[in-house]
């Protein structure tokens, strides 16, 4: 992947805005309960438009049932419908869930796969969960995961000019921060956007990294006014 280049300036804030980030989140992990990766990924696949807590009030049924790939291969598709209704969208997740455990069965031996171009053959795993398994089941930091709390971050922190099209704000962070950080880099934004700096601003924060830094910020711009 080709990443567009930055400035020393520009990396000297990444890494300022790093350090900041692992002093108030010292632990940054995935939210996604599992065991293996195989459990990381089926929960990952899940998380499509549904939280990481309804997504673990799922899991432990789903998985107790079905705890292999070569199991929910087999599954009645009605069954697994049932097991993750709650999800959301459980008819697409429930055939993505019984289709991807055939293929891990069938191509992979059983085994989640660990390289991009595997994963990406598994049905409902797009690059977002690609990342995902790759970087908390194997520590392979092959990109970095941007969800909705990470593009908010990246824009309010001036980390990209890019508003919505996700694969550019990859590129752009994969560009600004070191690559052994880039796992870390999204559970840290994740939890700063699912704390203090919320989408929706009703009042002043007092989180120091939003007053000091956050100069694209709205709740800096609040603060301010």
């Amino acid at each position: 992947m080709k990443l567009p280049r930055k400035t020393k300036k520009q990396k000297e804030w990444a890494a300022e805005i790093l350090e900041q980030l692992y002093s108030y989140y010292p632990n940054p992990h995935c939210e996604l309960d599992h065991r293996n990766p195989f459990e990381l990924l089926i929960a990952t696949i899940l998380s499509a438009q549904c939280t990481d807590v309804r997504v673990n009030m799922v899991t432990p049924a789903l998985f107790e049932t079905y705890p292999t790939p070569e199991l929910m291969a087999e599954a009645p598709l009605e069954e697994l419908e049932q097991l993750v209704k709650t999800t959301g969208f459980y008819r697409n997740k429930a055939k993505s869930l019984k289709e991807t455990s055939k293929t891990l069965a069938e191509h992979f031996g059983g085994k989640v796969p660990q390289t991009m171009d595997e994963l990406l053959t598994l049905r409902g795993a797009a690059r977002k969960t690609a990342n995902v398994v790759l970087g908390n089941a194997f520590g392979i930091n092959e990109g970095v995961v941007v969800d909705t709390h990470v593009k908010r971050f990246s824009n309010r922190f001036g980390l990209t000019k890019e508003k919505n099209n996700t694969n550019k704000i990859e590129r752009d962070l994969m560009a600004l921060f070191p690559q052994e950080s880039w796992t870390d880099l999204s559970h840290l934004m994740i939890h700063h956007g699912r704390g203090p700096c919320k989408a929706r601003i009703s009042k002043a924060p007092d989180h120091p990294l939003c007053v000091n830094y956050g100069v694209q910020c709205e709740c800096r711009k609040m603060r301010e006014t």
